[in-house]
């Protein structure tokens, strides 16, 4: 398939998100069938395209190296035919997943016949910005449109071709269906220009998702008139409790660390029971070791394993994204809660125990998006947690918290029918 209609380089960028709000319109009426069906042509799109798809992407990736692109980000942006696949696999997901439109939150009729019913419509048109994230252009536009809205992205130089190639291949899938293909907008080519635009569209744009950096993510939220949904870094951490069995201490730590470590979700910091330190520390470290990851330990980490770096006061806030991870000996579990008070962005935690009572009161106490009793913190994902694709893991406290999926791209509205009644 040799994808066409690529948005007119002659629009602005405002032009574009005027083009994309009178496209929502429509996307917004379509039916449970013919969202599922325009999906399920953009995931096949995606597959006819993937050579298209991983040329692009290949330059992108060898400018990012020319130009110094992190090792971390350089992961998060290549795409091989199997990344292709998984992308075009979770569109189709998407597609069979219920409709979140439609569905009735309260029905009531009052006393003098009014009837009220309270149902989940669309935003409308959702913005993201986001960073060296080429996923992110296709979880996010099949989840808009899967939800009734259009979509406005902002990806970044680091994958602009590759996220040309997705948008123009998603936009011929559109338009092959007979719906608007300005439901899907890109402002890549307008640099910070177009991200400035997006963040100011207020009244056009509905709602933003910005994902990447802290420093990224506090600029969309510090800068944007149009409302936004924080998603946070990952500062993530994961507990050794006393009676932590060592086989589940080693394989969930060096799994939350080495699975992917350039995601947020990756554990980076590992708090080790000190009733436990002599029997778990010297095993968990050694398999990260093994595996390649570089272990920042305080001094009761270094007392009880080889090749310990120092930790600094830094390492405790730093989310890594690498094969890197800090690792510190507490007193015990209040020790660990007030250490994740303090350092934690509110992503994701996990506890490893065999104490029922540390359990629950670990999950009860702990206030963060997403927390875990003996499980990795890789879990924490749209994806495993069955909602196909995520938008991203939001972190705040308001509309929406964890993985969001499509009911988070859905807000509500009430359906008052009467028979004539006025207000005495």
């Amino acid at each position: 398939m040799t994808s066409v209609l690529p948005t007119a380089p002659a629009m602005t960028a405002q032009e574009r998100m005027l083009a994309a709000q009178t496209a929502s319109r429509q996307i917004g009426l379509l039916d449970d069938d013919r969202k599922r069906r325009l999906l399920l042509a953009i995931a096949d799109a995606i597959d006819a395209d993937a050579d298209a798809i991983v040329a692009a992407n290949s330059a992108d990736l060898d400018r990012g190296r020319v130009n110094g692109l992190a090792e971390g980000l350089q992961d998060r942006l290549r795409l091989d035919a199997a990344r292709i696949g998984a992308l075009s696999g979770a569109v189709r997901e998407i597609a069979d997943l219920p409709d979140p439109v439609g569905r009735t939150l309260d029905q009531r009729t009052l006393a003098n016949g009014v009837a009220l019913t309270k149902v989940t419509v669309p935003f409308g048109v959702v913005g993201t910005i986001y960073e060296a994230r080429p996923n992110v252009t296709v979880d996010i536009a099949a989840l808009a449109l899967r939800s009734g809205n259009a979509v406005v992205l902002r990806g970044g130089t680091a994958a602009e071709q590759t996220n040309a190639a997705l948008v123009a291949a998603m936009r011929a899938a559109l338009a092959a269906q007979g719906v608007d293909p300005e439901a899907i907008q890109t402002v890549d080519e307008f640099g910070r220009a177009g991200a400035h635009a997006l963040m100011n569209a207020r009244g056009i744009v509905d709602v933003l998702v910005p994902r990447g950096s802290a420093e990224l993510i506090e600029t969309v939220v510090t800068q944007s008139t149009v409302p936004v949904i924080e998603t946070g870094a990952g500062v993530v951490h994961i507990v050794l409790d006393e009676s932590a069995p060592l086989e589940w201490a080693r394989e969930i730590v060096v799994n939350a660390k080495v699975q992917r470590p350039s995601v947020c979700n990756s554990v980076e910091t590992v708090l080790v029971h000190r009733g436990a330190a002599e029997r778990l520390i010297p095993a968990v470290t050694a398999a990260l070791q093994e595996r390649g990851v570089t272990v920042h330990g305080d001094p009761a980490v270094a007392a009880l394993a080889d090749s310990i770096v120092p930790a600094t006061e830094d390492d405790w806030s730093t989310e890594y994204l690498t094969l890197d991870v800090s690792m510190r000996v507490v007193d015990d579990l209040d020790g660990a809660l007030e250490h994740i008070r303090r350092y934690s962005t509110h992503h994701t935690e996990s506890i490893i125990t065999e104490d029922d009572v540390s359990a629950e009161r670990f999950l009860a106490e702990v206030d963060s998006a997403v927390v875990m009793a003996n499980a990795s913190t890789r879990f924490t994902d749209g994806g495993a947690f069955g909602f196909g694709a995520e938008v991203g893991i939001s972190t705040q406290k308001l509309h929406a918290r964890g993985p969001m999926g499509l009911s988070e791209l859905t807000s509500s509205k009430w359906l008052v029918r009467g028979a004539g009644q006025v207000r005495p």
